[in-house]
Parts: structure tokens; C-alpha cells; sequence
């Protein structure tokens, strides 16, 4: 076989995503929090582009207020200038400029100017402390060998959000060299600790050291979870009486000492902050039409620097900008005009989406979310004439304000059923709907297992399996028919 270098001519067609096309893409799928910090790093990196802070009430008088910027600027350094005189400025010589030193700087010891009462400015500036934080807090006052300190920082480090410790007894050894017996007697000070129960390694162990910091570890209620969790699972009352010897009276009391415990004890020292949503699009019924309304608030509103596009303007041989200057301006100007036209883009996007849903999902606008139609991304961008991929990414993260609440775009696309009557189709989530409801009216002595609930709904014409129901309870938040079942009594 022979080895040669040659040229060759081919001509072949791709896709070339230039970097103008892949911002575009990616501000489609940013959500609304996302938008707005991408927008201020932009306004940040890019000279050209600003924002502009005037209010839309007062964009009718934007012309008067360049044209007076454009005569300050025109006017001579001395007419611009003005000397400033504390004499003549009495706001000046009011001001008190004692209550704005910094008194944590000097040496002196701290002393309030409001009173000696009152807390200290460090009082404020507080920070909520951690579960492993308020754990290590707690092992400053146990008098403990290096040895043992280490262990404790090592079980205290490997607590997960609700408090239970997922590192395993030779996992710990292993990492701090240390013996069984320093293992049980760190994990034992840890575990007498506040909150109540932290450092458990189940539920069961959870539950069972609250109820021994309470004295009950030989009482009925802790009976009953080391030795009968699974019949207090099924709320089978009877059994454990039974297995209990005790009254019925004894078991309903253990019961709600046990209902008191918390079996997450981290959480309340949990740092995750609650995220609310603030909606895309608003639409209001008028009438007997909906509106649409995009939402701006909060979203800075981007213009190209008058300072800038005056450089550009100059074309003189005398200017005194550079020929690289402008050319570095330039690319800055494309860029930013070019994420003001993708941006609006993106509204004219979703706002054609959300009218298109408005369109194929009227039933659920009028009556709710038992009223939901079967709906994939390609009827939509068939209707408004896009890509799927281009649905997909506008739909993701983006909310919506209707009569019925708020939802996600991605709430209206539902897969569908077919019905055995041969009439139209129904949507996933209405069958969702339809669960809950039925789970709600049931008889809570008998309950609804998911082979029953298939079952009234292929009286209705609608066939759809045991497991299908199955999933659709847990996705809602029903559990299995044997929870909710009524306690045996």
C-alpha cells in the first residue's frame, strides 16, 4: 500500500453557530433571574451599552433632555464649573458629620450614641448559623482529647440536611485511626446534643433518642417503634394493642406522644431560602377574550451610549480617537445592539407561545385544570412556525399568571390518552386531577387501591393501567391506599 499527500477540493454545507447565534439561543432558555444578571454582566463588560433609568413616562421628553446634555457638553470648562462656598450652602453646614464616623476604627472601647441600652451596632449583623455550626458550638463546653475532637468534627461533618449521620462506623475508623469504643462513646455526646435526635442513623433511631432525652426510653411510645414500626406504618391500631397488651386508650396516647417528635431534626437549621416566582407573562380575562401581558418589571431597559455613537459619528482627519479605538467600539456596538434585538427577540417569542397556548388550552383558561387537552411542542411550532427546539427552550423556566394560578409553560404540554369510546383524547394532567379528586370523596375505611381507580375510569372510557395510576398518585403526592386507610381500632 502506498502512502501519499494530495490536495483536494470538496463542497460540503453545515451549520455554522456563530457566537451572535448562540447568544440568542441561550438568553431564549435563561430564566427570568438568570436574564437579568446576564443583562448586568453585559452592561458591565460592554462600554457601549447602558441602561437607560428614565421612566417610559418620561420617554416623551427624552429629546429635550439630550438636547440640554448636548449644550452642557458644548459649553466652555468655566461656564460648566462652579465654585462651591460652605458659607453660602447651609444643608452643608447642618450636616452633622460626627454621626457618620466610624467609631469601630479608634481604640476606645465601643460606646452606643443612642444610649447605653441599646444593642450594639454588631448586634445586627447577624448570620444563621448552620446544623454543624450549632453542633461545633455545643463540643467548645465537652472536655474532650485531641483524639475525640477529631472524631466528633468528623461525624459532625458528615451529617447530611435532616440530621442523620451518613458516614458508617468503619468509614469513620478508617479516616481518624480511631477505636470502636472512642467511635460509640463521640457519636453517644453528639447524640445528647441539641436538637433532639440529630446524629441518628434511621428514622427509628431518631425517634427512639428524643423519646429517651424525654425519659420515656421503657414507656409504650418507644415499645411501640422498636418493635412495632411496621404496624404503626399501616396505622393497623388494633394489632398493636393486641401485640401491646395494653388499652386501646394507652395506644392512641403513645401514638400522639410519637405524632409530636420531629424526624428531620436538621431541618430547622436548614440555609436554603425560599425562591419565589415572579411570572413571564400575565393573562387576564377581558371580556370574553384574554390578554396577554409580558412582564418587564425588574428587567433593565438597555440603550447604545450617546457618548459613544458621537465618536463614531466623527469621521474627521483631526479626530483625536484612534483608528484601533474605533474599531474596538465598533465590535463593542454590534455585540450590544445585537443582544438588544435578541432580547426582544425573546419577548416576541414567548409572547407568541403563551398566545398560541391561550389558543389550543381555551377549556383550561375557562374552566380549569380538569379541562387540560393533550398538547406536544410540535403543535405549537407548527402553529406559530418554529422549531420544536426553539418551543422547548422557551417553554423551560418560564411562568405564567392565568385565572387558574400560576403555572410553568411546560404544565400545558401533557401527553394524551386515548379513549375506548372513541372520543377525544384526554390529557395526563386531568387525569391527575381526576385522581385527587376521587382519592378526596373515598370512603377512608375502605380506600381506593390503584387497580380500583383504573377500573372507574374504564367505565368512563378511559383505559389506563395499574401502574400508570400508580405513578401519576405519587407525582401528586397520594400515597398507597394501605396509608390511608383509617386506623383499626
Amino acid at each position: 500500500m502506498v502512502l501519499e499527500l494530495k490536495q483536494q477540493l470538496k463542497l460540503a454545507q453545515q451549520l455554522v453557530m456563530t457566537p451572535q447565534l448562540q447568544q440568542a439561543i441561550k438568553l431564549l432558555q435563561l430564566s427570568r433571574l438568570e436574564l437579568t444578571e446576564t443583562v448586568q454582566q453585559e452592561i458591565e463588560q460592554n462600554p457601549v451599552l447602558e441602561e437607560d433609568t428614565s421612566s417610559p413616562e418620561n420617554a416623551g421628553d427624552d429629546g429635550d433632555a439630550k438636547t440640554d446634555q448636548n449644550n452642557a457638553a458644548s459649553a466652555s470648562p468655566t461656564e460648566q464649573t462652579t465654585e462651591v462656598s460652605m458659607k453660602d450652602s447651609s444643608s452643608l453646614e447642618e450636616i452633622n458629620w460626627a454621626d457618620y464616623e466610624n467609631e469601630y476604627e479608634t481604640t476606645s472601647s465601643f460606646k452606643s450614641k443612642d444610649g447605653p441600652d441599646l444593642p450594639s451596632k454588631f448586634d445586627i449583623l447577624t448570620k444563621k448559623p448552620t446544623l454543624q455550626d450549632h453542633l461545633s458550638w455545643q463540643l467548645k463546653f465537652i472536655d474532650l482529647s485531641e483524639a475525640e475532637r477529631e472524631i466528633a468534627t468528623f461525624i459532625i461533618g458528615n451529617l447530611n440536611r435532616d440530621g442523620f449521620l451518613e458516614a458508617s462506623e468503619e468509614d469513620t475508623v478508617s479516616e481518624t485511626g480511631c477505636g470502636s469504643a472512642s467511635f460509640q462513646k463521640v457519636l453517644a455526646l453528639i447524640q445528647d446534643m441539641d436538637p433532639p435526635g440529630i446524629c441518628a442513623r434511621s428514622i427509628q433511631e431518631c425517634l427512639l433518642l428524643q423519646l429517651a432525652l424525654f425519659n420515656l426510653g421503657e414507656a409504650l411510645p418507644s415499645i411501640i417503634i422498636r418493635d412495632h414500626l411496621h404496624l404503626l406504618e399501616t396505622k393497623n391500631y388494633a394489632a398493636i394493642v393486641k401485640a401491646t397488651r395494653s388499652s386501646l386508650k394507652e395506644v392512641l396516647a403513645a401514638i400522639e406522644v410519637i405524632q409530636g417528635l420531629n424526624p428531620h431534626p436538621g431541618r430547622a437549621f436548614s440555609d436554603e431560602e425560599p425562591q419565589y416566582i415572579l411570572p413571564d407573562v400575565y393573562v387576564y380575562k377581558v371580556d370574553d377574550e384574554y390578554v396577554i401581558l409580558l412582564n418587564d418589571e425588574g428587567l433593565p431597559r438597555l440603550r447604545i451610549s450617546t457618548f459613544y455613537q458621537n465618536i463614531m459619528k466623527d469621521k474627521g482627519d483631526q479626530s483625536e480617537v484612534g483608528s484601533k479605538t474605533k474599531e474596538y467600539i465598533q465590535e463593542k456596538l454590534k455585540s450590544a445592539l445585537w443582544l438588544i434585538k435578541s432580547i426582544q427577540q425573546r419577548q416576541r417569542t414567548i409572547y407568541k407561545v403563551v398566545e398560541s397556548l391561550v389558543k389550543f388550552q381555551r377549556e383550561f383558561f375557562d374552566k380549569g385544570p380538569a379541562y387540560l387537552r393533550p398538547l406536544i411542542l410540535r403543535d405549537v411550532a407548527e402553529d406559530i412556525d418554529m422549531h420544536e427546539s426553539t418551543i422547548s427552550r422557551v417553554t423551560t423556566n418560564k411562568y405564567v399568571h392565568t385565572p387558574q394560578g400560576i403555572h410553568e409553560l411546560k404544565y400545558f404540554f401533557n401527553s394524551s390518552l386515548e379513549r375506548t369510546d372513541g372520543g377525544d383524547s384526554v390529557a395526563s394532567e386531568s387525569i391527575k386531577v381526576r385522581i385527587k379528586s376521587i382519592v378526596q370523596q373515598e370512603n377512608s375505611e375502605k380506600p381506593l387501591s390503584d387497580m380500583a381507580l383504573a377500573k372507574i375510569f374504564e367505565k368512563d372510557g378511559i383505559r389506563i393501567a395499574r401502574r400508570t395510576i400508580a405513578k401519576y398518585r405519587e407525582q401528586i403526592g397520594v400515597l398507597p391506599s394501605k396509608y390511608r386507610r383509617k386506623p383499626k381500632v
